[in-house]
């Protein structure tokens, strides 16, 4: 209310102004009125020597230098009464002036002019000094409804983000539970009726426990107690197991030492299925090889015809994928082949997108492995600067799935921005499935933890935005942390749709076979036996222009066929001489890099 008043009486300051204006400057008018004129009657008067008579030389003899003048009440004072000044004895002027004429008063009123001035002057000062003095007033009440204004408006504020915060929190949860929904009816319906009858059984198992926990939680019971036993009846020496019943008992219990090693099995079994990118997360020791290779095993049981490539800087069989040459080992000081095989691997997924949508149904799965991967894409990133690998894995990433095709990364650390996709976002994330593992492990008789890469993603509020869901994914960390602290057992914290935390089952290093025996007689006869013209011989890795030619191929904007005076103007193929140039392109034709028409045009096979 104080400040409504407040800003009308601002609103009415310009007529305020105008009205001091007026009045100062009647003020002032009528102050320079009091101080012009004069208000009394004046004498103007002259000493005329007695001598001139004559009323014309009297005129005469009073020059304006001779006249002077006094007020008219003074000339007839005789107290006032003017002297001659230039009066001598004996001299012929008179002592008494002579009047010539009265002067009447040019401004009568001159004291009225002057109190008009004081009382305007006055009015304009005192209407300035009011209004002054009730905005002094007014300022301490309406300087504190704008600051409770403002703290009510940020209030209001907080309360709006608080509100759209929430809203768009629900929206995630929904969408969580959504993909949760389907990943689990997508992993229900791929199941036999074998394996649905086991996991309801676990499930089943799994909540009887929680139930337990629950109970005991609320009846104070301990935890070794069974429903109706007291703490008497647990420390009676006669109530226990002895020899082969304890044994047998031990025999049921090893397989499993937490309910939650069944969900882990579903989980990595419907990454396995997924047709989304996956991101296996895990520092040294954590299990990561052997998880790796059951997912291969598990894609290769369900799709035996998939066509699956890796890169890895080590020469592990990889369910057999090595004895089948579909294992790249990286060579730092010749890192072409991995380049080649991605490139290959993006073609062949360029070829799928110019598929009908009646024919994706039926394609294998096309999946690239990259293994290492930190290592593998930071030497790459210095030997083909301008390569944009990163922007091929995004496109695989973001509409890969529509087509089959994903890849998997195997990394040491939490850094998602190694695989080289510059827009890894919030939204991005979502598209990529994340497994991450940690353990405890004895290394050269010394003890060893890996749980910092879980630890990292617990606080991060990108990862798991939700604060109450962090909360609880914490608290079943910890429980799943301490059976794997104690058993040297990994945990595993996946994203599949939604956040599971598990402790990872015991899962076997050696892979099922991929050949037959047939198919491996045959290609060990090939290998050691078969010495013919049509044995497949490895190619002969290209030369640094054949490299260069490739290259620039590869980067070149405009998709036409190009000559050789195109190569001669390219920037880095400059320095190379013409018979060069034509042998490079001789060796990227042997081995069918490129193609030509014969007319001195050469061309991708993918233009």
């Amino acid at each position: 209310m104080k400040r409504k008043q407040f800003e009308d009486y601002l609103r009415s300051g310009t007529a305020n102004n105008i009205t001091v204006g007026l009045l100062a400057t009647i003020g002032l008018i009528c102050g320079a009125k009091s101080f012009t004129g004069t208000m009394i009657s004046l004498v103007e008067y002259c000493f005329i020597p007695e001598k001139l008579t004559h009323p014309v030389n009297r005129q005469r003899y009073c020059t304006p230098n001779k006249r002077y003048i006094m007020p008219e009440a003074e000339f007839y004072a005789e107290a006032y009464a003017p002297a001659n000044p230039e009066f001598q004895r004996d001299n012929f002027l008179p002592t008494k002036a002579t009047r010539l004429r009265i002067i009447p008063p040019s401004n009568p009123d001159k004291a009225l002019w002057g109190l008009a001035s004081v009382f305007f002057l006055g009015g304009a000062y005192g209407l300035s000094k009011a209004r002054e003095w009730r905005l002094v007033q007014l300022m301490p009440s309406v300087r504190e409804e704008i600051r409770s204004n403002w703290l009510i408006s940020k209030l209001w504020y907080g309360l709006r983000l608080h509100k759209e915060a929430y809203s768009a929190q629900l929206d995630y949860e929904f969408h969580q539970w959504t993909e949760n929904r389907r990943v689990r009816t997508a992993q229900l319906s791929q199941m036999t009726p074998q394996e649905l009858a086991i996991f309801q059984e676990q499930v089943r198992l799994r909540a009887e426990a929680e139930a337990r926990v629950q109970l005991q939680q609320a009846t104070g019971q301990p935890a070794a107690a069974l429903p109706g036993q007291s703490t008497q009846d647990i420390a009676n020496p006669g109530d226990k197991v002895e020899g082969s019943s304890q044994e047998t008992l031990q025999q049921n219990i090893a397989g499993s030492l937490h309910p939650s090693e069944a969900l882990a099995l579903n989980t990595l079994q419907a990454l396995a299925r997924a047709d989304s990118s996956t991101a296996l997360v895990a520092a040294p020791g954590s299990g990561k090889s052997v998880t790796l290779n059951y997912l291969i095993e598990k894609i290769l049981a369900d799709s035996p015809n998939a066509d699956i490539w890796v890169i890895s800087a080590k020469n592990d069989s990889f369910c057999g994928l090595r004895e089948k040459e579909r294992v790249i080992v990286f060579d730092q000081e010749n890192p072409d082949l991995a380049k080649e095989v991605i490139d290959s691997f993006y073609t062949d997924y360029k070829k799928r997108k110019q598929l009908p949508e009646t024919k994706r149904e039926s394609l294998p799965p096309l999946i690239l492995i990259l293994d290492d991967w930190l290592v593998i894409a930071d030497q790459l990133s210095k030997h083909y600067s301008d390569w944009n690998y990163g922007g091929k894995l995004l496109d695989v990433l973001l509409i890969g799935r529509e087509f089959n095709t994903k890849f998997i990364a195997s990394l040491q650390s939490f850094n998602l921005a190694a695989l080289g996709i510059e827009k890894m976002d919030a939204q991005t994330r979502m598209c990529l499935n994340l497994l991450l593992l940690g353990n405890r492990y004895i290394k050269n008789e010394r003890e060893q933890e890996s749980y910092g890469v879980l630890e990292l993603i617990l606080n991060r509020g990108d990862i798991i935005p939700g604060k109450q869901e962090r909360e609880q994914i914490k608290s079943k960390y910890q429980s799943v942390k301490a059976v794997s602290y104690q058993n040297l057992r990994p945990v595993m914290i996946a994203s599949v749709g939604g956040f599971v935390v598990a402790l990872m089952p015991k899962l076997s290093n050696k892979a099922k076979p991929i050949a037959s025996e047939q198919e491996y007689l045959d290609r060990v006869y090939e290998l050691e036996f078969n010495l013919s013209q049509t044995h497949h011989h490895q190619q002969k890795p290209l030369s640094e222009v054949a490299k260069k030619i490739y290259e620039y191929f590869q980067n070149v904007k405009n998709k036409t066929p190009k000559t050789l005076r195109d190569l001669k103007k390219a920037d880095r193929l400059l320095g190379y001489s013409d018979q060069k140039l034509i042998d490079g392109l001789a060796e990227l034709l042997k081995a069918h890099k490129i193609n030509s028409d014969g007319n001195d045009n050469y061309s991708l096979p993918d233009w």
